[in-house]
């Protein structure tokens, strides 16, 4: 099976938390890595999400580390679900 990995930035309006994180997560923006596989048998090119990696600390803050954390796809569009409907 053919994989890739795509890269994409998501906005956080405020905190946030992710299960398995020791604590909430500054607002701002993020990258986020997704790793995909070929659906083979399909007439067109078509991929499909199989897992996703956060990378923190957020893009805009000064760190001299930064790591690249494990988060479950749903939990991730929960969370952005969430951050992006008026409080």
């Amino acid at each position: 099976m053919t994989s890739r990995t795509t890269q994409t930035v998501v906005r956080f309006s405020s905190p946030f938390r992710l299960p398995g994180f020791d604590g909430a997560q500054p607002a701002g923006e993020y990258r986020v890595d997704y790793d995909e596989e070929l659906i083979d048998g399909v007439s067109r090119l078509a991929w499909r999400r199989v897992g996703a990696f956060i990378h923190l600390p957020a893009i805009a803050a000064q760190s001299s580390t930064q790591q690249m954390m494990p988060i479950h796809l749903s939990d991730l569009e929960t969370v952005l679900e969430k951050d992006q409907k008026p409080s």
